[in-house]
């Protein structure tokens, strides 16, 4: 009996996005093997935004198939996409600002257990629900800051809740989209220490400018430049390659070679 081989956790096969007659996305293809980090980078305008977009199911494709762990998800709504097992953090901080922290986290931890909107159970009754979100304050460092209110946090502990929210519910597929920006150099060595743990096992497709960021998180780096990926491979040989330098990096890799992060 022949074994049945895994499937990649997330794969783009042609996709083609267009706004009217401008076409963004044009035939981008990836496979991201399963525990992979993949960092997307190039230049801004790349269509590095709407690829996500189109991954998370916010944009609809032109034409292209999306599958996640071997099932299409091209289509479909993005509600019903982080059901099967992906989520996506945002740009710009996505939280209740008037809940606690750990209210925002069990927010979306009871969506993940299928609780929805039931008004007739008592919170502090779910125990799963409470429990999970312990286990997710103590995972991105925010216990002893649990009943703080999330509009009272620092940039940094608000970039580090979201990551809680996006992984409350236990996806095996992580998006972050540029999760340092805006960060001291401190911060963002602490934050991809943070990434870091809490992906373990997991799938993460991140794009991001820094490249201090890139060369010390990703596994493979995917290189975007007018919507078509014109390198995918391990950080090294994407330094090396004269294609992207000519295209995109050049200078920028020399700086992070030499030690440089920002």
């Amino acid at each position: 009996m022949t074994a049945t081989a895994t499937p990649p956790a997330l794969e783009l096969r042609d996709l083609r996005k267009s706004f009217g007659k401008t076409e963004i996305i044009r035939g981008t293809s990836l496979s991201v093997a399963p525990g992979e980090r993949v960092a997307i980078i190039g230049p801004n305008g790349a269509g590095k935004s709407t690829l996500f977009n189109l991954i998370s199911g916010r944009f609809g494709l032109t034409s292209g198939e999306i599958l996640l762990n071997g099932q299409r998800i091209d289509g479909r709504k993005p509600f019903e996409i982080n059901r099967l097992g992906l989520a996506r953090s945002f740009q710009v901080s996505n939280l209740f600002t008037r809940l606690s922290v750990f209210e925002n986290i069990r927010c979306a931890v009871l969506w993940s257990l299928g609780y929805k909107y039931s008004f007739w159970k008592f919170l502090a009754d779910l125990r799963d629900a409470n429990d999970r979100t312990e286990e997710v304050l103590e995972m991105i460092k925010l216990d002893k800051r649990r009943d703080v209110l999330a509009m009272n946090l620092t940039y940094a502990e608000q970039r580090a809740l979201e990551i809680g929210i996006t992984i409350a519910g236990g996806a095996g597929v992580i998006l972050l989209d540029e999760p340092t920006a805006g960060m001291s150099k401190s911060e963002t060595a602490r934050f991809v220490n943070l990434i870091r743990e809490v992906t373990v096992g997991k799938t993460l497709l991140t794009v991001e400018h820094d490249m201090g960021v890139v060369f010390g998180l990703a596994d493979k780096i995917a290189v975007l430049v007018y919507g078509e990926v014109i390198a995918f491979d391990e950080p090294q040989a994407v330094r090396a390659n004269a294609r992207v330098q000519e295209a995109y990096l050049g200078s920028v890799l020399a700086d992070a070679q030499a030690g440089g992060g920002h």
